[in-house]
């Protein structure tokens, strides 16, 4: 029996009434409890209406068919309400294109699209390289370290600056405007209200719409802000949309590298065998690259509301409902993946996995996350580092962006 599996029957809450059930709690996210209450859902109702919870009545849908199939409906299930489970108040509401139906959405999306495309990550792959060598080359031996912010970080928040052509030495604004983004405002957490939080991302503004009054009359370049401001779907954004569009790429090209850049490590540390396997098969990097993106379900869910009466697994959504794709719950169904709950680099259809959404929403960047992921631990590999997790992760209370904010390590000399 799997150990996800026991723990799911030793865990007491997940036994409350169904009705009672809210998989949306933060603190199981950051304890790593979550899941027995998802295996629940999925074996009991996959299809699950939580009338009571701290963002109001919503549905979750926990099997990986049912996601897909939603995800690949925008007429019926509209983001344009907000991808997260959280009811942004109107006064603090940002528009993005990942908040658009066609034609609008799909007009800003090529707008930056180009940046991710094949042909430039194939002219970016040699700067990931170095600055990974860099990165790796630059840590302690035998000194406990957080990986999160030496490595993951790191390598993430340098890339953003490039994509957006940003000041290098303030590239860490970028990954604070990140976490900003995604924080639920909470009574005693550093953003404790929705007017903290918009005082703070209307800094990253002011800063963003200085770049984009200097490139705005220059020769167009291959950076995100000289794109949005050269492209007619973009050019004339109100400055809500704008912060709305930075925010979305700002955590998009963070939030699913750098927590897979540390669940990465994490797994490997928790399941040596696979370690030893990668090691002595380096053509199994982006197989592995795919299992870790998969186990880590770096965003954990989207969020739609029906546009329409719908019956969705036996069930009757009514025209706005709230719902929401926990894709966390769908890459560990096993009517689609088999052994579900264990971390294998070289398994059948590995990049068979919901962590970067499917329809018009799939995630853009998808490809220069794995890139990343895929050179850094060829770089690992190459120089035989031996990387050993010396503690407890530390998650972020999140059921949105499913990530950590420290893990400890030591490198052998």
């Amino acid at each position: 029996m799997k150990t996800r599996l026991a723990d799911y029957r030793a865990d007491n809450a997940c036994h409350m009434p169904l009705s009672n059930l809210d998989v949306s709690e933060a603190k199981r996210f950051q304890d790593d409890s979550i899941w027995g209450c998802f295996e629940r859902l999925r074996m009991e109702d996959p299809v699950h209406y939580c009338q009571d919870s701290p963002y109001g009545p919503y549905w979750s849908i926990t099997k990986y068919r049912d996601i897909v199939a939603i995800d690949t409906d925008h007429r019926t299930f509209s983001s344009e309400r907000g991808v997260t489970i959280v009811d942004v108040p109107d006064k603090h509401w940002t528009q993005s294109f990942i908040k658009m139906g066609p034609p609008e959405h799909g007009e800003q999306r090529a707008t930056v699209s180009p940046i991710v495309a094949p042909e430039n990550l194939t002219k970016l792959e040699g700067l990931i390289r170095r600055r990974a060598r860099t990165i790796l080359d630059g840590l302690p031996l035998n000194d406990t370290f957080n990986w999160v912010d030496m490595v993951s970080i790191e390598l993430t928040t340098q890339m953003l600056a490039t994509l957006f052509d940003f000041p290098f030495e303030d590239r860490r604004l970028l990954t604070y405007w990140s976490d900003v983004a995604v924080a639920n405002p909470k009574e005693g957490h550093a953003i404790d209200s929705w007017d903290k939080r918009s005082t703070i991302l209307s800094e990253c503004l002011d800063y963003f719409t200085r770049l984009w009054n200097e490139r705005v009359n220059a020769e167009a370049r291959l950076d995100l802000i000289s794109m949005m401001a050269h492209s007619p779907a973009t050019r004339h954004m109100k400055p809500s949309e704008f912060l709305g569009n930075l925010i979305l790429l700002i955590v998009g090209g963070n939030d699913t590298t750098r927590n897979s850049i540390t669940g990465g490590l994490l797994f490997m540390n928790q399941h040596p065998s696979e370690l030893r396997k990668l090691r002595d098969n380096p053509k199994l990097v982006s197989s592995a690259v795919s299992e870790i993106i998969r186990y880590q379900t770096p965003i954990a869910h989207m969020r739609r509301n029906a546009a329409a009466d719908i019956v969705v697994g036996g069930k009757q959504i009514r025209k706005g409902d709230k719902v929401v794709m926990w894709y966390i719950s769908g890459n560990r169904d096993e009517e689609v993946i088999e052994d579900a709950d264990s971390f294998v680099i070289d398994r059948k259809n590995v990049r068979q996995h919901l962590s970067f959404g499917f329809g018009i929403h799939r995630c853009v960047g998808r490809h220069l996350a794995e890139l990343q992921l895929k050179i850094l631990w060829e770089e690992i590999l190459n120089a035989r580092l031996e990387i050993r997790v010396v503690g407890e992760p530390e998650r972020i209370a999140s059921n949105f962006v499913h990530g950590y904010s420290a893990l400890p390590v030591q490198i052998r000399a």
